[in-house]
């Protein structure tokens, strides 16, 4: 990538900050809501597109760490009265080791068999809030009310716009996180598992470690990313989380790209309003249109939008390059322009 795709890079990055922090002034507390819990669920596509897209561990239960966050901040928020913005690094870490213990023996299983047992863990994991011996904490099948947190009076933003700001924060945060992880021998180290690990190993990676952290490390995302979106909602109850939400951010990690960083919003954007869209379509059979959407989704972007997006970027480069070449007098099929991956 040459200087000038840098700096229309980063120009490009800055000015979709500056329309993020415009937005909620433009919009109503409805639309401000849905952006906010869009935004909360990338953070959680981010964490499991770093375990399947990147590291090749596919998961069908990440729902059951979003619920461990949700629930982690709503316990310490109603039981114990912290602060919502405490209770967030709280559930990551939470979830880091939940997700790095639950790694451990999942180093046994590969492919479809881990994708079974983590499927299974989405399944139970309802149930489990629901145990009679931990009401007292959970609140069983009832579950727990938040109180919506106020706005700092200096900001002069409401309730919905404030929350925006803060999980608009967390995104930033964490997105240049994975990014600068991925980037790094950690992340090379990932992905040259999910290529060919046995090959890795002998270049002397550690699978084991790589493969539990990054379990670690996705799932203190998606538990991050749980208990802002419980601060948001202001109720978490066990079939809020049921196995359906582990299907729906699998279904956002493909929509949006794998092994992509800008995949996980595509994906967000539409597991958040598609359905809503589907819905305004049909109210008789709101599924059966949001189904017809995925067909449509999966036959035009087959490789997801973030990957879509890509292969217009090749093709812009090498209508460029030819460009360039046939002012220079050189013939376009000398021309080879480079790839590059998002």
């Amino acid at each position: 990538m040459n200087e000038r795709d840098i700096r229309l890079h980063r120009i490009g990055l800055a000015l979709l900050i500056a329309a993020a922090c415009v937005l909620p002034f433009l919009l109503s507390n409805y639309r401000v809501f849905q952006l906010t819990l869009a935004m909360v669920y990338a953070i959680a596509l981010l964490g499991l597109n770093m375990l399947t897209g990147y590291n090749g561990q596919i998961s069908l239960g990440h729902g059951a760490f979003y619920a461990i966050g949700a629930y982690t901040a709503a316990i310490l928020m109603d039981k114990a009265g912290v602060p919502y913005w405490a209770t967030v690094p709280v559930a990551g870490a939470v979830c880091l080791v939940a997700g790095f213990l639950f790694g451990l023996p999942a180093l046994r299983l590969d492919g479809l068999y881990l994708a079974l047992a983590t499927f299974a863990l989405g399944v139970a994991m309802p149930q489990i809030l629901k145990y009679k011996h931990l009401e007292h904490w959970t609140g069983g099948a009832q579950g727990i009310v938040i109180l919506k947190p106020e706005a700092p009076e200096w900001s002069g933003l409401t309730q919905d716009q404030w929350l925006y700001f803060v999980v608009l924060g967390w995104v930033l945060f964490l997105f240049l996180l994975a990014w600068n992880l991925l980037r790094g021998r950690i992340g090379r180290a990932m992905v040259a598992i999910r290529e060919q690990p046995t090959a890795a190993q002998a270049m002397g990676v550690n699978t084991a470690m790589v493969k539990s952290m990054t379990f670690g490390v996705s799932a203190m995302y998606t538990g991050i990313a749980g208990a802002l979106g419980a601060v948001v909602i202001q109720f978490v109850a066990p079939d809020s989380f049921s196995v359906f939400l582990s299907i729906t951010l699998v279904v956002g990690l493909v929509v949006g790209g794998l092994a992509s960083i800008q995949g996980a919003l595509w994906g967000a954007l539409f597991i958040q309003f598609v359905p809503n869209i589907a819905d305004q379509v049909s109210k008789a059979a709101p599924w059966a249109i949001y189904g017809v959407f995925l067909i449509v989704f999966m036959y035009a972007l087959p490789f997801g939008v973030a990957g879509g997006l890509r292969q217009l970027a090749a093709r812009w480069r090498a209508r460029r390059a030819a460009a360039h070449a046939g002012a220079r007098g050189v013939a376009p099929a000398q021309v080879r322009p480079k790839s590059h991956g998002t």
